[in-house]
């Protein structure tokens, strides 16, 4: 049988889509599965799949793998269903759920390979342990540079900088629109290499982005920061996750249609008084000391 797994959205989603692929191996056994994504480089190496594809290359799969063949197509798109628009359970279940399969706790898995890893290691070759920090997300395409939904606040990050600069080399993952803070490297580009920083780091302050994902693809417990993204839809056991500290204003939703808030929002609908206001950051260096 062929099954066509199709992700759409962004890195993130990918990455938590690689639990997926092994349910779906799990289920069934013999049968041929080819995934279509967005960012194919995200399964390269995954033993579970047997081809991938760009989204944008799959003309001609329905004459190779659907005309006149035994095949599943998995195209729906768990963000359209009630139980994630509701928040009722983990993206995995209700992304199982509507595929008619069975969640038995699988998490996601990146697959380097040892030359990759000879690669790039060295350009992370630093005199001090290192710290890696991602508190922007989103794509370069996003309207805001900050997003108050979900991004750490420039004040927040400063005082982090400030008390572990002497001890860590602090490696910023960021896109390049995004603000650069002084003492710290800068990311290379690729997720990729970044995986294998993330393997290189002593510490991780993460939040609700690809990096968080990646992280828990590699097995590697990170502090991951969240304000209206929910652990209890996107996180994983293995990190700590803090919540941001509750609103201090009523927050603008009237003209919200399914969920309240969007992953890119501009600083005028932010229902704090101050950015000061939204983490406690001594919570926060108190999760990295652990």
């Amino acid at each position: 049988m062929n099954i066509i797994f199709q992700i759409d959205g962004g890195l993130g989603k990918h990455i938590m889509a690689t639990a997926m692929v092994k349910v779906l191996r799990k289920r069934y056994k013999n049968s041929h599965i080819v995934v279509s994504a967005a960012y194919p480089d995200v399964f390269l190496n995954n033993p579970h799949i047997n081809e991938c594809f760009n989204t944008n290359q799959m003309n001609g799969a329905y004459l190779k793998y659907v005309k006149d063949k035994d095949c599943k197509i998995f195209v729906a798109d768990p963000y359209h269903h009630t139980s994630f628009i509701t928040e009722k359970e983990h993206l995995y279940k209700t992304w199982c759920k509507i595929y008619g399969l069975h969640y038995n706790n699988e998490q996601p898995e990146i697959y380097l390979t040892q030359p990759e890893k000879d690669y790039f290691s060295p350009f992370y070759n630093t005199d001090k342990p290192i710290m890696a920090i991602q508190p922007n997300g989103g794509p370069s395409a996003q309207p805001f540079k900050y997003s108050w939904t979900r991004d750490i606040p420039e004040s927040t990050i400063n005082e982090i900088i400030q008390h572990y600069k002497d001890s860590y080399s602090i490696v910023h993952i960021k896109r390049e629109d995004q603000y650069l803070y002084p003492d710290t490297m800068q990311a290379l580009d690729g997720f990729r290499s970044i995986a294998i920083l993330l393997q290189l780091s002593k510490k991780r302050l993460l939040i609700d982005s690809f990096g968080q994902h990646l992280a828990a693809a590699l097995n590697l417990k990170s502090t991951v920061c969240w304000i209206t993204t929910k652990p209890k839809i996107f996180g994983y056991k293995l990190h700590d996750n803090i919540q941001a500290n509750p609103f201090t204003k009523e927050p603008q939703i009237q003209n919200t249609v399914y969920q309240p808030f969007d992953l890119s929002q501009d600083i005028h609908s932010i229902p704090y008084y101050n950015l000061d206001e939204i983490f406690n950051t001594n919570k926060i260096i108190e999760s990295l000391n652990k």
